[in-house]
């Protein structure tokens, strides 16, 4: 990312890219294809070796097995180790891409998210013509394993950053600790840190056939015991090397450190790869304390679903009495031929091509209230849509040459009632073009709001007619 990569647009790649390379686990060798995409299209993997050539999305939900590594699946579509390449792609600022593959797994490489660094950086990077839509979370969000001592959590901030904390207990590793303060700073200080495992789990893996690609140059093996000639014998056989030793600080001889807390800034790789599948953009600072593949899915699972559950919020108007209304009342009354009791409108503070934003205070002094629930007050949803429909009147009559209109219901879609409105509650009346206004006829989502919450919500059509 250079000084004029704007983060607020959606961004995808120049021209499509390759690579290849063996898969760690499965040791396929497989041909990656980095493809551009169209804004809102996110991370998709595709199988072109499968019939039909099935796509599947970079999605926490899709995830099947994290053992030893991020898997997704839908049906028999499986893609394997998809952390590092997702990682890569969200470090050099990429939205969108189509990743083909003519195999089950992302090559290895050496571990690390370098070598796709580079090949983003030969394709190079696109703005787009589309917003990044990013979500601020708003709250602390923590997720806790008990039975593996991982604890994650994510903090409200102005930016997307990450601290990681490790400790296995490990007299070699210690205690290390990364921080990603921005994704600008992805490729130089966390892209080159390979993935890293232990020398017993190295031979259980080796014992079962797990690793068919594996080779001391694609990880960093920590040695956190006596090593026997028997097991360096066993290992020189494996990895078809001869002169397999443990250099000092008890790792397996490998290149040299590329930092010193290598294994804790790799682990902070995962994380950005892993909460890639939460499919949104997030705000915040997430702190992992001793994260894995396995907890770092359940922990996008929970963020996604605290998205879903309030992404309506960040589309709330902002509702300010203090300000002059783009329409008062009188203008209203000039625009619209409905008069009390029937004006469900009282002010227009918002207005655009597109889209327009009503405030309608209901008083206990509604005459409707008179005989619908007496004791229990609730306003009718039939008049909350019908307040929708005014608010969306304005809208297109505004849009037309001047002169006098109707407007009239044709239809209406999927009416929802979620809340009950109540005398004292402020609704706020957003109404939205679905498409542009054609013969007269008008197709418009609309949304009632009482403070940040939803209340009522429709699809209207209506046709404008001149008097």
């Amino acid at each position: 990312m250079n000084n004029n990569f704007n983060p607020d647009k959606q961004h995808t790649l120049q021209s499509a890219v390759s690579i290849s390379g063996t898969g760690l686990h499965t040791g396929v060798n497989v041909d990656m294809t980095l493809k551009p995409a169209h804004p809102g299209f996110g991370f998709q993997f595709q199988r072109i070796d499968l019939p039909g050539q099935p796509v599947i999305k970079a999605d926490c939900d899709l995830v099947t097995d994290t053992s030893r590594g991020t898997t997704l699946q839908e049906g028999d579509t499986k893609v394997c180790t998809v952390e590092h390449i997702l990682a890569a792609l969200v470090g050099m600022g990429v939205d969108n891409c189509l990743i083909e593959l003519n195999g089950p797994e992302i090559p290895i490489a050496d571990g690390s998210s370098a070598p796709f660094v580079e090949i983003i950086e030969e394709a190079g990077v696109l703005e787009q013509d589309a917003a990044k839509v990013w979500y601020s979370i708003d709250t602390n969000i923590t997720h806790y394993d008990e039975l593996k001592r991982v604890e994650m959590t994510a903090l409200p901030a102005t930016d997307y950053k990450i601290t990681t904390l490790i400790d296995f207990n490990s007299p070699v590793l210690g205690t290390q600790h990364a921080g990603l303060k921005s994704m600008r700073d992805f490729k130089e200080e966390i892209a080159p840190c390979r993935t890293f495992c232990f020398l017993h789990e190295l031979e259980m893996l080796l014992q079962h056939n797990l690793i068919k690609g594996g080779d001391v140059n694609n990880a960093i093996v920590i040695v956190d015991k006596p090593v026997t000639p028997e097991v360096m014998e066993r290992l020189s056989k494996v990895f078809n090397k001869k002169n397999i030793e443990v250099k000092n600080e008890g790792y397996l001889n490998n290149l040299e450190l590329r930092f010193p807390n290598e294994p804790a800034r790799h682990k902070t790789l995962d994380v950005v790869g892993d909460l890639a599948l939460i499919g949104y953009p997030i705000k915040a600072h997430i702190i992992a304390n001793r994260p894995g593949h396995s907890t770092n899915v359940d922990f996008a699972r929970k963020i996604k679903q605290y998205i879903k559950k309030n992404k309506h919020v960040k589309d709330v108007p902002v509702y300010d009495p203090n300000l002059p209304p783009v329409y008062s009342l009188q203008q209203i009354e000039k625009t619209l031929p409905h008069r009390y009791p029937f004006l469900m409108v009282d002010k227009i503070i918002e207005l655009t091509d597109k889209h327009i934003v009503g405030i309608k205070n209901v008083t206990y002094n509604e005459q409707f209230f008179t005989g619908h629930f007496p004791g229990n007050p609730v306003m009718p949803g039939v008049l909350q849509v019908e307040a929708l429909a005014q608010t969306g009147g304005i809208l297109c009559i505004n849009s037309l040459p001047p002169g006098e209109y109707d407007t009239y219901f044709l239809k209406i879609d999927n009416c929802k009632f979620k809340q009950k409105v109540v005398p004292g509650d402020t609704m706020i009346l957003k109404m939205e073009l679905i498409s542009p206004i054609r013969r007269g006829i008008c197709e418009m989502r609309g949304t009632v709001y009482v403070g940040n919450k939803i209340a009522t919500e429709a699809d209207l059509m209506a046709q404008v007619v001149k008097r």
